[in-house]
């Protein structure tokens, strides 16, 4: 599987973007946002994502994301967006001048999580390794596009055919920002196969 930009096509385009070969800019709209129901009970439903398509069961994919985020929520990253009531996004989410959020939203069958810790708010630049093993899945960030560690394993449950992923970029608040997005490559999946505790067997 390689990675073509000509491959990518928009859930919900913004109104302002640029498309290169070495780069995706993206201007942030206000009240652009991704959420179901756990918690706040509110429903959003309209940040722009741009994916590829892909069946391929095993891989890797790595972005790297520039933001310019300044307003409580400003947020950009990876995506893999089914339709309203399944995806998933990880992102760096703009907290104040002192710290952000790193974190990851699972949507399974309509309810959302969000697992966060929190960085410096003056980092402005993260890489992203997004990996399938069938239909499970593991995300990891990197601040020198080197180094990885990883955010999170978890199952999607409709994750095991087809499924869309790639990037995204919004402003939940009245705010708006750029996000550049660079060095995408799609590699063999790095989330190697575990080698300790074996499977339990059915009985």
């Amino acid at each position: 599987m390689k990675f073509n930009i000509d491959d990518l096509t928009w859930t919900r385009a913004p109104k302002s973007y640029s498309i290169t070969q070495d780069k995706i800019e993206i201007i942030t709209q206000p009240h652009t946002d991704l959420w179901q129901r756990t918690y706040y009970k509110f429903r959003n439903d309209n940040a722009p994502l741009l994916q590829l398509q892909s069946a391929e069961k095993y891989f890797s994919f790595v972005v790297k994301t520039n933001f310019a985020s300044k307003h409580r929520f400003d947020q950009c990253g990876v995506a893999m967006y089914l339709d309203s009531d399944n995806w998933f996004k990880c992102s760096s989410e703009y907290e104040n001048e002192e710290f952000q959020h790193l974190g990851s939203v699972v949507t399974n069958n309509g309810y959302s999580d969000w697992a966060t810790t929190v960085i410096d708010a003056s980092i402005k630049t993260i890489w992203y390794r997004f990996s399938r093993r069938e239909d499970d899945f593991c995300v990891e960030a990197s601040f020198d596009g080197i180094n990885y560690n990883q955010m999170r394993i978890f199952h999607f449950w409709k994750g095991a055919d087809t499924i869309n992923f790639g990037i995204y970029a919004c402003s939940p608040e009245d705010s708006s920002f750029k996000a550049t997005f660079s060095d995408m490559e799609i590699t063999e999946c790095k989330w190697l196969a575990h080698t300790g505790q074996a499977p339990d067997k059915d009985i």
